[in-house]
C-alpha cells in the first residue's frame, strides 16, 4: 500500500497520486484527481479504469488482498471510484519486521515469490522494447530533466551533473548488455514498485500490494530493475545486509545472473525514482519530502560510483608482483582478470618459446607480442560492454600499447587506470627464482630477462606506482586509492 505512516487505527493517508481511507478491516483507495508528469486522473473515467487496472494487476501477488472496485455516489450519480481491500495488521508490514530475529528468512520468501512470479508468461516486443537501451536511456533523461528543475530548490547542481555524467558514462558503453539482457529473457511485466511497506508477511506467504498499474512502460522491465526497487528500499531503511540477502537468493530462486554493475546501475535509477517522488510531495507542502529526496539523491550516486564499469592496467617488469596484485585485486573489485602471460600460452604454443640467450624472439618477436596485447585488448571489449570490470595483467612497459588501452577505455566509455608495480631489484629476482625452480607459473620470464626489461624500460609517467614489497592487502589498498580517484 502506499500509506507513508501506518495506521493502527481508522483513519486516512494521503500520498502523492491516492488517498487511503481505513475502516475496520477494509481499506479503500481513492484516486486522486490530479495530473503529473506521469499520471492524469483528472476525469473520472480514467479513475475507474485505474482502479479495475490495479485490482486485475495487484491479485498476481495479493490474490487474497484485493476484493474489488466500489463505486461513490452522490444523489445517485456516481462522483468518484475506490479500490476495496482487505486490511492487513500492521504489525505484518515487512517495513516493521527488519529488525526481529525472522527478518533473513522474510525477505527470502519475498525473494521466491517474486522470482516465481517472473516465470510467468507474461512476454511481448512492448515488454522487450521497455527493457532495451533506447527505453532504459529514455527514463534516466526524463528523470533528470525532472531533477533538473527542482535545482537550487532541492538538489545541488554539482551533484545532479555528476549523476548525468555517471548514468550516461554507463548507458554509452554498454549497449550490448542491454540487448543480451532481452535476448536471454531477462524482460518481464514486473511489479513497478516493489517497496517493504506494502508487503505484509503473512502466515500463509507474502502478500505483495500496490504494483504499478498506470503506467505498462514503466512497470515492463529488466527482472534485475524490479527486484532492484526492493533492494534499494531495505537499504534506505537501513538494512544493506538484508538487501543483499535478498538478492542473492532471488539469483538462487530463478537462477538468474548479472554484472554487479547492473544491480548498482538499476538500483541508483530505483533511488532516482524514489527521489522524483519525494520531489512532487515537496511540491505538494510536505516540510519534509526535500531531505528525503536529497537522501535517495545520495544513494542513487553511490551506486551509480560503485557501479562503474573501469579498465585497469596491471604493469611492471618481471618479478615486481603483477600477478599476485591482479589477483587480489580482482577478487577484491569482483573484476575479470586477464593475463598476457595465460593467453600467450592459449594462442601460441610455447614449442616457440623465446631460444636460449635471445630476448626477442620465438613467441616474444615484437609482432607477436603486439598480437597477444590485441587479443587481451580485444577480450577486455567484449567483456567491458557486458558491464564488467577488467584487470589486464602483463608488462605494459611499450608505451604504444598502453595508448591502445587508452583508445578502448574511451570506446567502452570507462576510466582507465594505470598502476605500475615496483619494488627492488633484489625482492623481483628471489621472486623469478624462486618461480622458475617451482616451474609452476604462466611467466617464462628469468632473471636476465628482468635485467634486460629494467635497461630497457621507458617512462610511464600516467602510472600510479604500487609498492608490492609488503603483504599483498596494502598494495591492494593503495591500488583501490588510486582506482576510484577521478
Amino acid at each position: 500500500m502506499e500509506s507513508e505512516s501506518p495506521l493502527s487505527k481508522n483513519g486516512l493517508v494521503e500520498t502523492h497520486i491516492s488517498t487511503l481511507f481505513f475502516v475496520d478491516d477494509l481499506v479503500y483507495k481513492r484516486k486522486r484527481p490530479i495530473r503529473t508528469d506521469f499520471v492524469d486522473f483528472s476525469e473520472l473515467s480514467a479513475r475507474r479504469a485505474a482502479c479495475e487496472r490495479e485490482v486485475d494487476l495487484n491479485r498476481r501477488l495479493a490474490p487474497d488482498a484485493y476484493l474489488g472496485v466500489a463505486d461513490m455516489t452522490l444523489n445517485s450519480a456516481v462522483v468518484d471510484h475506490f479500490v476495496v481491500m482487505r486490511r492487513f495488521p500492521e504489525a505484518c508490514r515487512l517495513s516493521a519486521m527488519l529488525s526481529g530475529s525472522s527478518a533473513n528468512e522474510l525477505v527470502c520468501s519475498v525473494a521466491e515469490l517474486i522470482a516465481a512470479f517472473h516465470q510467468g508468461p507474461a512476454t511481448g516486443e512492448a515488454i522487450a522494447a521497455a527493457s532495451g537501451y533506447v527505453a532504459v536511456k529514455r527514463l534516466w533523461q526524463d528523470g533528470i530533466a525532472a531533477i533538473e528543475r527542482r535545482i537550487d530548490s532541492v538538489f545541488d547542481v554539482h551533484e545532479v551533473a555528476r549523476l548525468a555524467l555517471l548514468v550516461s558514462e554507463y548507458l554509452q558503453g554498454r549497449q550490448p548488455l542491454f540487448d543480451a539482457r532481452i535476448a536471454a529473457g531477462c524482460a518481464v511485466d514486473g511489479h513497478g514498485d516493489l517497496q517493504a511497506e506494502d508487503i505484509f508477511c503473512c502466515d500463509d506467504g507474502p502478500q505483495v500490494l500496490d504494483c504499478l498499474e498506470f503506467s505498462d512502460r514503466l512497470r515492463f522491465g529488466d527482472r534485475l530493475n524490479d527486484v532492484a526497487f526492493l533492494a534499494m528500499d531495505l537499504e534506505r531503511l537501513g538494512h544493506r545486509e538484508l538487501a543483499e540477502t535478498f538478492l542473492r537468493r532471488y539469483c538462487d530462486a530463478s537462477g538468474a545472473a548479472w554484472p554487479r554493475s547492473l544491480e548498482h546501475f538499476y538500483i541508483a535509477y530505483r533511488a532516482h525514482v524514489r527521489a522524483k517522488v519525494a520531489c512532487i510531495r515537496h511540491d505538494q507542502g510536505d516540510l519534509f519530502a526535500a531531505e528525503a529526496a536529497r537522501s535517495l539523491h545520495s544513494l542513487a550516486l553511490m551506486h551509480l560510483e560503485a557501479g562503474r564499469v573501469r579498465l585497469i592496467l596491471v604493469g611492471g617488469g618481471p618479478g615486481t608482483g603483477k600477478t599476485n596484485l591482479s589477483r587480489a585485486l580482482g577478487a577484491e573489485m569482483k573484476a575479470v582478470v586477464l593475463s598476457s602471460d595465460v593467453l600467450r600460452d592459449e594462442i601460441q604454443p610455447r614449442v616457440d618459446a623465446r631460444p636460449d640467450g635471445e630476448l626477442n624472439a620465438g613467441r616474444y618477436e615484437s609482432e607477436r607480442v603486439d598480437a597477444v596485447y590485441r587479443e587481451l585488448l580485444d577480450r577486455a571489449r567484449a567483456l567491458l560492454a557486458m558491464g564488467e570490470s577488467v584487470i589486464l595483467d602483463a608488462s605494459w612497459l611499450e608505451p604504444d600499447r598502453r595508448v591502445w588501452a587508452r583508445d578502448l577505455a574511451s570506446e567502452a566509455a570507462c576510466p582507465i587506470t594505470e598502476l605500475r608495480c615496483v619494488c627492488s631489484q633484489e625482492i623481483a629476482e628471489q621472486r623469478i627464482e624462486d618461480r622458475v625452480a617451482a616451474g609452476t607459473d604462466a611467466s617464462e620470464a628469468t632473471v636476465d630477462v628482468a635485467r634486460w626489461f629494467d635497461s630497457q624500460t621507458k617512462p610511464w609517467t600516467e602510472a600510479h606506482d604500487v609498492s608490492t614489497e609488503r603483504v599483498v592487502a596494502l598494495a591492494v589498498d593503495d591500488a583501490l586509492r588510486f582506482a576510484a580517484m577521478p
